[in-house]
């Protein structure tokens, strides 16, 4: 089929009708599935079930360096845990803070600090005129989030290939003191699964801020999520980078195991400067006496190393990999070559993203959701859930068996189709 853009108003409203009879078929079958979010499935959580064996009634409990892990103590984390970790994330474990479960509870407190006591004897944020935050687009939903509900004002930074405008990204916190951070995804970004090239890092490592008190916030979230075995992303480490160049304070760096084990019950981290630990520590200690280092036990002795980590990640790959091929085979056999859609193939990472014709993003995901298939909002991956062309979406692959996100897949292709001769057809109607 020829492209859209290149049909008669005729061949657009005959292939319409057709392509309306299509979508009553789909939703005579009353469809209820679910990809709103980038879960992992029911297989994916039965990796880990070994976990549940790793302790019992009569094991150890003791961490190498005696510690009892079931009682107070060791806010950082214990060694081993904290060696595992900083395997994971690449990282010294000295510069490493083991938390709870949530990465993002971790970033919600990392704000919150800097807005009541402030970065390392700097001015506490809430007693500023102004605070500003960096935003690439399309970005993480959550991250934006935080910053709207501390009032912070985020400044939309278009993402490239490679990683967000850095010509942008310099210009603006070199001139803006009132620039505090910018949230980055730099592995297999989220939505559109991008990696961050080697010049992305060294610009973001060499960065010279207006405020002191500017930090890079790297949410490493997939840093260790591949498809492929044999064909991977690159990341360069920012923290070593960052005191390459003279700026060991600049970043903090997140991660956790929420993919990788229990999304509910798995461990996150921090990695940063030993400055910025201090300034950390002194409020995490009054905060909490330490957090649960049964279950940092409990990962240590499932995994053992990081090597047992890397063999269960490829256990994860095997499972959601077709998820992601399936997904891009239909959109191509679907939409390739009629110019309505354009869509991400990432090589790791949790998320596809698509870009439909301007204006549409919106109309289609309402559609598919009448079609009895829920995807995140269009707009979610936009500060303040304004996508200024209403044109991006995130489809979330994993959570949904793989039968289903076929017949999700064919439903979505449609909605594009609809949606997109629809526009063309009232634009030829206003011309």
């Amino acid at each position: 089929m020829k492209p859209y853009a290149e049909m008669s108003r005729e061949e657009l409203e005959v292939l319409l009708r057709q392509l309306r009879e299509e979508y009553r078929h789909f939703q005579e079958m009353e469809l209820q599935l679910d990809m709103s979010r980038g879960k992992p499935c029911r297989e994916q959580l039965d990796l880990s079930m070994g976990m549940m064996d790793a302790l019992y009634s009569e094991a150890d409990l003791s961490a190498e360096d005696g510690t009892d892990v079931r009682n107070y103590g060791v806010l950082t984390g214990i060694p081993e845990a904290k060696r595992l970790i900083g395997a994971m994330m690449e990282n010294d474990p000295d510069n490493i803070i083991i938390y709870g479960n949530s990465s993002l509870n971790v970033m919600y407190d990392t704000v919150a600090r800097a807005f009541t006591h402030g970065i390392m004897g700097s001015t506490p944020w809430c007693r500023l005129k102004k605070v500003k935050f960096l935003c690439p687009v399309p970005g993480y939903d959550r991250h934006f989030a935080i910053t709207e509900y501390f009032g912070i004002q985020m400044i939309s930074v278009p993402m490239t290939e490679h990683g967000p405008d850095m010509d942008m990204v310099e210009g603006l916190v070199a001139e803006d003191e009132a620039i505090k951070g910018i949230w980055c995804v730099p592995k297999y970004s989220n939505p559109q699964g991008y990696s961050y090239s080697d010049e992305t890092v060294h610009r973001f490592a060499r960065l010279k801020p207006a405020a002191k008190d500017f930090r890079i916030f790297w949410d490493n979230a997939y840093g260790i999520h591949h498809l492929y075995d044999d064909d991977q992303d690159y990341l360069i480490e920012i923290l070593r980078e960052c005191r390459s160049c003279g700026n060991p304070d600049l970043v903090y760096k997140f991660s956790s195991t929420s993919k990788i084990t229990f999304p509910g019950s798995g461990l996150a981290a921090m990695a940063t400067s030993l400055n910025n630990l201090q300034d950390i520590k002194n409020q995490l200690k009054v905060q909490t006496i330490g957090h649960d280092k049964v279950n940092q036990l409990r990962h240590v002795r499932f995994f053992k190393n990081f090597e047992g980590m890397r063999k269960h990640m490829r256990k994860h790959a095997n499972i959601i990999r077709p998820k992601f091929e399936v997904i891009e085979s239909i959109l191509e056999e679907e939409l390739g070559g009629l110019g309505i859609g354009e869509w991400t193939k990432p090589k790791g990472g949790y998320f596809i993203s698509f870009d439909t014709l301007p204006g549409c993003a919106k109309a289609v995901v309402d559609k598919v959701k009448k079609g009895g298939v829920v995807m995140t909002g269009a707009g979610a991956t936009h500060p303040y859930g304004l996508d200024p062309e209403d044109k991006n979406i995130r489809i979330a692959p994993t959570y949904p068996p793989l039968e289903d996100l076929k017949t999700a897949a064919k439903l979505f292709s449609l909605c594009v189709k609809i949606v997109s001769a629809e526009k063309l057809l009232k634009e030829e109607n206003d011309d």
